[in-house]
């Protein structure tokens, strides 16, 4: 994660030192040519302070996803990434340009905030509960329609991917023998 996080910081010092010519990777809702951008836009910010707003929960959330396994979690991500970037693409307002990892964000909050009860692991249900007690108010305040200085639809898009993504990819087979207490 701190590779992931290190790329994000290069890549908005390469965008701030060519005039902010990366933006254009953001997705510009129902062109169909901004298809392309739709995993882009993940790595891409909007200025310093955008990228530092999510650097520390993406170390966070990262982490603790990926305890579980870099397969696992390079899969998650990878689902957060496109249907997010899909669900902006096709709500989002006209004349908008959306970009940025908070949709990742939101989304490894609503997997780790689930992924416990999904799973039946008594261990990541708290490790969801402490997550949800410390960044909860954040994200209801992030997903918001009244907050008009972020994308609220990457936010509830990226969060939905999230809690979907927990199911999707929920551990099979586990033996009685390593099965948690939670019936």
């Amino acid at each position: 994660m701190l590779v992931w996080v290190a790329f994000l910081w290069l890549l908005e010092i390469v965008d701030a030192s060519t005039g902010h010519a990366l933006d254009t990777f953001g997705i510009e809702p129902r062109r169909a040519a901004e298809l392309l951008d739709v995993v882009p836009a993940s790595f891409i910010h909007f200025g310093f302070g955008h990228v530092a707003a999510n650097s520390l929960p993406l170390l966070v959330f990262g982490f603790l996803a990926a305890l579980s396994g870099i397969r696992r979690f390079a899969a998650v991500a990878a689902m957060i990434i496109v249907v997010d970037g899909l669900g902006v693409w096709l709500v989002s307002p006209s004349g908008s340009n959306t970009a940025g990892a908070s949709g990742l964000v939101f989304g490894l909050f609503g997997y780790l905030l689930v992924r416990g009860f999904v799973d039946r692991r008594l261990l990541d249900i708290g490790a969801g509960l402490v997550i949800g007690a410390i960044w909860g108010s954040s994200i209801l305040v992030g997903i918001s329609p009244a907050n008009t200085s972020v994308s609220w639809q990457g936010h509830l898009f990226g969060l939905t991917a999230g809690v979907a993504a927990a199911f999707v990819f929920h551990r099979r087979g586990t033996p009685a023998s390593a099965r948690p207490l939670i019936p």
